[in-house]
């Protein structure tokens, strides 16, 4: 690991491809005002035949697009970035780091995924299970951690998802994309829940729930009205209660630049 104090934010060497598809490298100190969440993908993802892991592309309703993964891991992971408020922007492979290590010599990592906060800060994610990781992928996980706290960055190494979350997390993203959306419906959906009920007892309350149930669910991909999932899978019987009313679930590529700007 590098040693505390030691390294700075000159001595991480960022390599990234730009939202025009051009390379662009230098120092961290220079480099992290980069839009990485609007860049190119800085390596390729392999596919062939007898892979174990399963590549493919999530449509992210936050940016309004497909963001690249390479397992089913990191799909879960996209859907729980793309579940989350303070999330505006995402992308895949974001850039490559290099730097000299004290101990393992030199190192080079591209983190799985960069993610901008609303905040206007950055998160820098790595998606490996515990018992994935070798000694030299510890060293790169603690330099890259490293490197984001230089510049106030988060840092996250993450494994699977808890099973109950994943599920009703699943089950959420079915309806994320906004055409599910129908205002009448929602509004009174958001009247009937707003001192709490079960969630069948409610949508029933509104009409045939064959076409209020999907605007249900969208409203709680958005959080406008809020369910605990992390306490059973979804059911008729779970308390629906009033959310928090924000952004529709639809990202803005406006809010990412404002937000990396201050």
């Amino acid at each position: 690991m590098v040693a505390e104090g030691v390294m700075d934010a000159a001595d991480f060497w960022v390599t990234m491809t730009g939202p025009d598809g051009a390379r662009r490298q230098g120092p961290l100190s220079v480099m992290w005002p980069q839009r990485f969440e609007a860049g190119h993908p800085s390596r390729s993802f392999p596919a062939y035949r007898g892979q174990r892991n399963f590549t493919g592309w999530y449509w992210s309703a936050t940016c309004r697009g497909h963001v690249a993964y390479e397992s089913w891991l990191e799909r879960d992971h996209l859907m729980r970035f793309d579940f989350d408020r303070e999330m505006i922007a995402m992308a895949a492979q974001p850039f490559a780091l290099a730097w000299d290590d004290s101990v393992k010599g030199h190192l080079e990592h591209t983190p799985d995924f960069f993610v901008r906060r609303s905040d206007g800060t950055g998160l820098v994610v790595d998606v490996r299970p515990d018992d994935r990781i070798s000694e030299r992928d510890a060293a790169k996980f603690a330099g890259t951690r490293d490197a984001c706290e230089l510049v106030g960055w988060r840092y996250e190494r993450v494994g699977a998802l808890e099973p109950v979350f994943a599920a009703n997390l699943h089950w959420l993203a079915g309806f994320r994309h906004a055409r599910v959306m129908r205002e009448e419906t929602a509004a009174a959906l958001r009247e009937v829940f707003v001192s709490g009920a079960g969630l069948l007892h409610g949508a029933r309350a509104v009409g045939d729930p064959v076409l209020v149930l999907p605007v249900l669910y969208h409203l709680l991909w958005c959080q406008q009205l809020a369910v605990d999932l992390q306490a059973a899978v979804l059911s008729p019987s779970a308390w629906v209660s009033q959310g928090r009313i924000g952004r529709e679930g639809d990202g803005d590529a406006d809010a990412s630049a404002a937000a990396v700007g201050g």
